[in-house]
């Protein structure tokens, strides 16, 4: 441990117009883009998430006696639990039913991301776990003060979760269907690993999904994406998410902003029928992995869905030497075309202790679910098994 807590100040800014994005960025590092200064800036600035639509940036800054950034969280003040993929609408319902206030909330995530990531941002490696836990102890007192019921931390990697247990938080699992590259050379490597049938059944899925050839695909990337491309795209992201979630969540200005800051980290994958963009796909590019994000399309084709989605995102990956391929939440039908059950896992404390032991109880008996079910659906696997490939 390199530091002292004497020598750090915490500061809680609503805004990251507040803070450097260098400084932000030297703690969030490079490899996931939905932590990094322009991506969450890009939220706030085109005021998709602020104080009128229940996400009250409520950011945890860190600094020494020499006035620089050791650490930061994104941490935002919550009424609703909408937008966030890790559900806890029951706990809200039980614990007002008992005569609680459960909202507002403290939750530390990325808005609208179901992507799992660093949440607790440490510059320095060697004061890492020291910084966590002060960061974590620091959520559970403004918790506490505040009168608030409880501490979120939405899609934190496996690896630090050892770390919130150790402060007194709970962890609860989740699955997602993710692809994962075996060092694949093109995607016909990809679907050797597969069984005959599914191999069989994958190809003339994509077949259809083209009719034979009618429609063709398009990769965009960088100064390839103009305005007319994200209106076609904000076009299928509203039209998908009025059906999804009533009212979506981000507005027309979030995508110009995104395209200024980071178009070199967005794909989009565009069919194109007849001349015109029938249906497309909103991707970022992390270090290592592609992040499919949102789909929508103007007239609905069989099987473009999982071509745009599924399959388009595989090919990119591998022509692209990315390891993985996370394409959102929920979906069991992705196993088929070869995204893999993967566990998820979030972070909660409760200030009631009562309530911190009856959601312990609950997550106990979720947990044991989760694992036979991620169990059940790995015999799903498209992939062939050992006594198949000798």
């Amino acid at each position: 441990m390199n530091v002292d807590l004497k020598n750090l100040t915490t500061h809680i800014i609503e805004s990251l117009a507040e803070i450097p994005s260098q400084a932000w960025d030297a703690c969030a590092g490079s490899e996931n883009p939905f932590i990094s200064h322009n991506f969450l800036s890009c939220l706030e600035d085109s005021r998709s998430v602020d104080a009128t639509n229940g996400w009250v940036p409520k950011h945890i800054i860190i600094k020494d006696r020499s006035n620089n950034i050791k650490a930061c969280a994104p941490l935002y003040l919550k009424n609703h639990s909408h937008g966030e993929y890790v559900f806890d609408w029951g706990w809200a319902e039980a614990y007002e039913q008992a005569g609680g206030k459960y909202y507002p909330k403290l939750l530390c995530a990325i808005p609208f991301t179901p992507v799992t990531g660093p949440r607790l941002l440490v510059k320095d490696e060697l004061d890492c776990v020291y910084l966590q836990k002060h960061m974590l102890e620091i959520m559970a007192d403004l918790a506490a003060q505040a009168g608030l019921s409880s501490v979120h931390v939405n899609f934190v990697p496996n690896t630090e979760t050892e770390t919130f247990t150790q402060v007194g938080y709970l962890i609860r699992t989740g699955l997602q269907y993710h692809w994962h590259n075996d060092g694949f050379k093109t995607y016909d490597d990809f679907l050797c690993q597969l069984s005959s049938r599914k191999r069989k059944a994958i190809k003339k899925e994509r077949k259809q999904a083209l009719m034979n050839g009618a429609i063709t695909i398009q990769w965009l990337i960088g100064t390839d994406i103009t305005e007319d491309h994200w209106d076609v795209i904000y076009k299928f992201y509203t039209d998908t998410g009025a059906r999804k979630w009533g009212q979506p969540y981000l507005n027309r200005e979030f995508f110009s902003l995104l395209g200024e800051r980071m178009n070199n980290q967005v794909l989009l994958i565009m069919a194109i029928k007849d001349g015109a963009y029938v249906a497309g796909a909103l991707n970022l590019i992390g270090s290592d992995t592609l992040f499919g994000r949102y789909w929508g399309c103007q007239e609905d084709i069989r099987y473009l869905h999982f071509e745009i989605c599924y399959h388009q995102a595989i090919d990119f990956a591998i022509k692209h030497g990315l390891k993985r391929v996370e394409a959102g939440a929920q979906g069991e039908h992705k196993i088929a075309r070869g995204y893999l059950p993967t566990k998820t896992y979030s972070a909660h404390l409760m200030i009631n202790e009562g309530f911190q032991a009856a959601v312990a109880s609950f997550l106990n008996q979720e947990r044991t679910a989760i694992n036979h079910q991620g169990q059940t659906l790995k015999e799903e696997s498209p992939f062939r098994k050992s006594e198949d490939l000798g």
